[in-house]
């Protein structure tokens, strides 16, 4: 691959808006956090399940362009919102405790700024570059 193919993918967000998308990821983590202790949710349960969506990393096994589209598979917010609603459909509290906890971690690495990633690498992700890549 060419420096010019992976030098700076476009759309990271930078300045008061990727500011912003991290104090909103925080905002995500302890909400999530808060109410899955107001549900009175097993922590033990919370601790295990918090870091699952990291299994995602494996993906960049197979290369960056499907390790890109596994992470950031588990990294969105679509999947976990589609299970918070079916658990409210369904009124299962091992559903919606699950979303949570889903939902709790992407706001932590967003928080971090660990946004979702381009197929350049791993450190190119929409809220600007991390680890060795960063500027």
């Amino acid at each position: 691959m060419s420096d010019s193919a992976i030098s700076e993918p476009t759309g990271s967000a930078s300045g008061g808006v990727r500011t912003l998308l991290r104090l909103e990821g925080l905002a995500l983590f302890l909400g999530m956090t808060l109410l899955y202790g107001v549900w009175d949710g097993s922590w033990w349960v919370y601790a295990i399940l918090f870091l699952a969506p990291d299994l995602s990393f494996a993906g960049y096994l197979a290369g960056p362009k499907a390790g890109a589209f596994i992470y950031n598979a588990a990294h969105s917010y679509m999947a976990p919102m589609a299970l918070m609603t079916t658990g409210f459909a369904l009124s299962s509290p091992l559903v919606l405790s699950i979303a949570m906890i889903w939902l709790a971690h992407i706001g932590f690495d967003r928080a971090l700024g660990y946004g979702l990633k381009y197929y350049a690498g791993f450190g190119f992700t929409h809220l600007g570059r991390i680890g060795n890549a960063r500027i």
